[in-house]
């Protein structure tokens, strides 16, 4: 169980019939994934928190998948919808506030004559957070920001293209009517809203290919 510790190498050893350099080597391997902590002098535990390194063995696993690209936006999508419905009813005036704050930031680094891929997704990523980190949930926001990561070479080239092909107000306006449905409290409209934002990401990536 979480913070109980585990047997030795050598009982595990003797417990599955296998060398103890294959039990250091199982065991080192969990540790890299986070799952148990070694501690000098005192042995093996299982970790009993949370650690980013839990993730990396399924994003690496979806960013080597064929096709990885749609289902990595697939998996915003329905992150997305998700968050987006929980932060209807747990965000604050407060939390209001710093979401037109980022919606604010993303508009003026979109509108200015010298705009930038980078940095209007660096204001794009902020805003998404601003979104997620109202639910004040420290897991939701550690893989929010994972999916952001991976995310991030697809979309800066997508970026690109939008403000090639001059949909600059047709992307602000995707995401004023997230900032108008989460202040109107308007989950009905939460499915429609998100699909809407990423048949637009489809279309992108479309002119992209082109």
């Amino acid at each position: 169980k979480p913070g109980e510790q585990i047997p030795t190498e050598m009982e595990l050893a003797s417990l599955f019939q296998v060398g103890r350099n294959s039990v250091r080597e199982a065991i080192n391997v969990l540790s890299h994934f986070g799952v148990v902590e070694i501690r000098r002098a005192e042995g093996t535990f299982v970790t009993d928190k949370f650690s980013k390194k839990m993730l990396d063995p399924m994003l690496y696993g979806l960013i080597l998948q064929k096709d990885s690209a749609k289902d990595i936006l697939e998996l915003r999508e329905v992150f997305d919808i998700g968050i987006i419905n929980v932060v209807i009813d747990l965000c604050t005036p407060e939390n209001i506030i710093k979401i037109k704050s980022a919606y604010k930031n993303l508009e003026a680094s979109l509108m200015r004559p010298d705009a930038n891929p980078v940095n209007i997704l660096e204001h794009d990523i902020a805003f998404h957070s601003a979104v997620s980190s109202s639910i004040n949930n420290k897991l939701v926001n550690e893989v929010a920001g994972y999916i952001d990561r991976i995310t991030i070479p697809s979309r800066t080239e997508t970026m690109k293209v939008l403000l090639g092909v001059h949909l600059q107000q047709e992307f602000l306006n995707l995401h004023l009517r997230i900032v108008e449905m989460i202040e109107k409290h308007e989950a009905d409209k939460v499915v429609d809203v998100v699909k809407d934002h990423y048949q637009y990401w489809r279309l992108i990536g479309e002119k992209q290919k082109d």
